[in-house]
């Protein structure tokens, strides 16, 4: 194996198949100590959270493989924490596609003006930022993509149709167990030429609420697996 990228979260190897290895890690994004899935940098380390997002992710690629979504996800390794997946190539340096059900977090720190924390985003509301830290991960819309020359305005929209029909398998699923979801993050790429989900559906991506409290990733996790 080679290491072709070290991410905040995961580390990636090329492997001799052609195909791609992912090593999940226990960092996690937030601030001051206090998970946040909107941050852009790491902000805590919990233990056995790698491992725990990677069964996370499992269960929901599995879960879009029976809706007949197709994902660069190949199989998996829990005990050395891995996941082999198809080779993607990402759109600019690195894109992040965030659906939101309920406005809160960064969404809420821009337009607080306009909307109140835990108001209902009907039908889902679709954004898209740039992976730069030091620019603060900006935002970008799909013709600013299209100027720019990062993806067709086809490739946009197959993006932002999948990205709402896998949040709603999620939040269905999360549904079931007695959990809300507000917001997820996902990660596209394409593969010949068609637009595939990438990366990981774990709990470090997602913004869970049960009742009026959000719940942590390791516990978000434990609810998820221990039905």
């Amino acid at each position: 194996m080679k290491k072709v990228y070290e991410g905040k979260t995961k580390d990636v190897y090329s492997l001799e198949n052609g195909n791609v290895m992912l090593k999940f890690k226990d960092d996690c994004t937030g601030k001051d100590g206090v998970f946040d899935p909107g941050e852009n940098s790491v902000g805590l380390t919990i233990e056995g959270i790698g491992k725990a997002n990677l069964e996370t992710s499992i269960h929901y690629f599995e879960l879009l493989k029976a809706a007949g979504i197709k994902t660069h996800y190949v199989s998996a390794d829990l005990d050395n924490a891995t996941m082999e997946v198809l080779p993607a190539t990402v759109f600019g340096h690195g894109l992040e596609v965030i659906c939101r059900l309920v406005a809160t977090g960064s969404f809420v720190r821009r337009y607080g003006e306009y909307i109140a924390d835990g108001t209902v985003l009907d039908g889902g509301y679709v954004e898209c930022t740039f992976k730069n830290d030091e620019k603060g991960d900006p935002l970008v819309t799909g013709e600013g993509l299209a100027a720019l020359g990062v993806m067709t305005p086809e490739m946009f929209e197959s993006m932002k149709e999948q990205t709402l029909k896998i949040t709603k398998i999620v939040a269905d699923d999360l549904k079931s167990i007695g959990l809300d979801l507000w917001d997820i993050k996902f990660e596209f790429g394409y593969n010949n030429g068609e637009v595939i989900l990438i990366d990981e559906i774990a709990s470090g991506n997602m913004r869970v609420y049960k009742g009026d409290k959000i719940v942590e990733p390791v516990e978000l996790t434990k609810l998820i697996l221990n039905r």
